[in-house]
């Protein structure tokens, strides 16, 4: 690998430019969506928007990476970053929201691919006492597209037309192809390789039918699409064949000469502890911070316009947090950040367990800073310990299953806690029409929704004794919320004491100057290190 310094920054350059676009296109995608909906129509089918391209993204993960084992991360990375701008351009077109759904599902095949890879990328470029600093950076790609995303999209859509919040992706999209297709070279193998297809269907079929049924399954409180209860034979439907799928896929996999997910990744305890608190983390945070913004606009009473906006300083701490754990890895065991992680998270989140009607928002601020500096170290220790655990064979498979879990984590998280969410408020609603047994029934119907509180129109027409009891309610079940991400906190608090002593060391030969672990390094799950490398032109 060469060592030409301004070539590896083009490297960079292009993949921070592709994470930025497929980052920046979900927060973009939040602030146009109203008015998407008054153009199209179709409000009952709005949260599909999202969740196809959850669904597709989550499932194509750890295909792309294992292809990228195969055949070379550049050309996988190219494939997705194509099928994103197909999917952007068609979605541009999109003449009514069943397009714009079907169009948004390219879109998410194609954005499974660009994380990942790009994370294997750079684990491929750099040195290993580098890899955590550039993990750390491109944290912080998600922290900024977080806080820039809505206000470009409000400009967009406020001087343009929504469509051209899918046509910009296309400038700045072949920009990072055409940067990635000249800067990164790689060595082309003459062995003849083989894709394990009927995993590849298995698997696929199981996270679907488990993300349809988290999606699904519960009170449907937001975005008008169906819901079902959970123990309808629906979802026990769904749960069932994606339990049956897995283990055919598990079955699979114990057979087949290039299984798409190695079951060995899972023999290593670092990759396997790894892979678990990073779902934990995902589930804890993306579970809990979802009703932040409800809260601030329903309850403290900060205008719509700023609620969004709210979530800014956790994403910036998580910014600042990420960039300062990516340099302790050189320094510390995987294991000390993982708990020091998850000690700060847990702070965090008690703080935020304590929050009522007469909280402040800059009290809510602080709470969310403390928890983002938790959050923050630990996908840059996470990526690193499991790249530096795999040889360049496996690295592509070993590091999409990190964002795999993640996703599957937040997915399992929202749909728990909203599960619980609505289990309190349904309790909390039968208080309310206890003391006040004048409330119509169908207006106590109406408040079982939390969305309530962000509809000013909905306030202004309740009385105020009901709202504040509505309050009250939406407070305590946000309470319960935050207590049950708590106690997944603690969870992969203890899952971090299972690391062990591993740190990062040159043990793979890129020799970083990192130092050598204390304790004898845990077999590796993949090849050894001496594999070709990608070569910086």
């Amino acid at each position: 690998m060469s060592s030409d310094k301004p070539n590896l920054k083009l490297i960079l350059t292009g993949l921070l430019l592709g994470l930025l676009l497929a980052s920046l296109d979900q927060t973009i995608m939040s602030t146009a969506m109203p008015t998407i909906i008054k153009d199209l129509g179709g409000l009952s089918l709005y949260s599909w928007v999202f969740s196809v391209y959850m669904l597709t993204s989550t499932t194509s993960m750890p295909i792309f990476g294992k292809l990228a084992d195969l055949y070379g991360r550049k050309r996988i990375y190219l494939i997705g970053m194509s099928l994103f701008m197909i999917g952007s351009a068609l979605c541009g077109l999109a003449g009514n929201m069943t397009e714009l759904i079907v169009f948004r599902g390219i879109q998410g095949i194609g954005g499974g691919a660009l994380m990942p890879i790009a994370m294997t990328i750079i684990g491929d470029v750099v040195t290993l006492e580098q890899r955590g600093k550039m993990q750390g950076l491109f944290g912080g790609v998600f922290a900024l597209s977080s806080i820039i995303g809505p206000a470009i999209g409000g400009f967009i859509v406020e001087h343009a037309s929504w469509n051209w919040i899918f046509y910009i992706n296309l400038p700045f999209g072949i920009a990072a192809m055409l940067i990635m297709a000249a800067a990164l070279k790689e060595s082309k193998s003459s062995e003849k390789r083989t894709i394990d297809w009927l995993g590849a269907v298995t698997l696929s079929g199981s996270i679907i039918s488990l993300l349809l049924a988290l999606v699904l399954g519960g009170s449907g409180e937001g975005g008008g699409t169906v819901h079902y209860a959970w123990s309808s034979p629906q979802i026990i439907g769904l749960l069932a064949v994606s339990a049956a799928l897995l283990a055919v896929f598990l079955w699979i996999e114990s057979k087949v000469k290039e299984p798409i997910l190695p079951l060995k990744l899972f023999k290593n305890r670092v990759i396997a502890v790894s892979y678990l608190t990073g779902f934990l983390m995902s589930a804890a945070m993306f579970g809990a911070i979802t009703y932040i913004p409800l809260f601030v606009q329903g309850v403290i009473g900060v205008k719509p316009s700023m609620a969004g906006y709210i979530l800014t300083p956790l994403m910036l701490s998580v910014f600042a947090a990420a960039m300062i754990g990516g340099r302790l890895l050189n320094k510390v065991p995987y294991r000390a950040i993982i708990v020091a992680s998850m000690t700060i998270i847990g702070i965090g989140f008690a703080l935020l367990a304590q929050m009522d009607v007469y909280t402040t928002s800059g009290t809510i601020i602080l709470y969310m800073i403390i928890a983002g500096l938790g959050m923050g170290p630990l996908m840059p220790t996470i990526n690193t310990a499991v790249q530096s655990e795999v040889g360049r064979q496996l690295r592509g498979v070993a590091t999409s299953s990190v964002q795999f879990f993640r996703s599957i984590g937040g997915t399992i998280g929202v749909s728990v806690m909203g599960a619980l969410m609505a289990g309190r408020m349904t309790e909390g609603l039968s208080g309310i029409g206890a003391k006040l047994p004048q409330l119509p029934a169908e207006q106590l119907q109406q408040l079982a929704n939390p969305r309530v509180l962000l509809d000013p129109a909905a306030l202004a027409a309740i009385p105020r004794d009901v709202l504040l009891e509505l309050q009250q309610v939406f407070t305590s079940a946000v309470d319960q919320v935050f207590i049950a991400g708590f106690i997944i906190i603690v969870l992969g608090f203890i899952a971090g004491f299972f690391m062990g002593n591993a740190r990062l060391t040159n043990q793979d030969g890129e020799g970083g100057g990192a130092r050598k672990a204390p304790a004898p390094a845990p077999a590796t799950a993949g090849a050894p290190e001496t594999a070709a490398k990608p070569e910086l032109v």
